[in-house]
């Protein structure tokens, strides 16, 4: 099971194996207090993509878009998460943005769903 959480909600039991998916480190956090197995920072949205949507919502839609293609050319680490997910049971993909319904883990949770 994969599931998605803001990293700045608690620590839950049910995290299970927890991976930071943003490319940039969460503002506030030490490392040691972010309580993660995993920084994956390389599945994350370009540089170029991540500013130009900016967490405007009237981007969404576009960046849903570019952001698929960029993880069609990110295959083994979508093949890494599948299989961190096998071994774990239960993974958690953190993220920071303050939008729980438009960032990117919605799409890379999607993603992860078609494979």
């Amino acid at each position: 099971m994969i599931q998605i959480k803001r990293i700045y909600e608690p620590v839950g039991d049910d995290d299970g194996y927890r991976i930071l998916i943003d490319r940039l480190w969460p503002r506030g956090f030490s490392k040691e207090n972010a309580h993660i197995d995993l920084w994956m920072k390389e599945v994350a949205p370009s540089t170029s993509l991540r500013k130009w949507f900016h967490h405007e919502i009237e981007n969404w839609e576009e960046f849903t878009t570019r952001y698929w293609e960029e993880l069609k050319e990110k295959h083994p680490l979508l093949t890494e998460l599948k299989n961190l997910e096998k071994e774990h049971k239960k993974i958690t993909l953190l993220y920071s943005a303050k939008d729980s319904k438009h960032n990117q883990a919605i799409v890379l949770l999607e993603v992860l769903r078609t494979l």
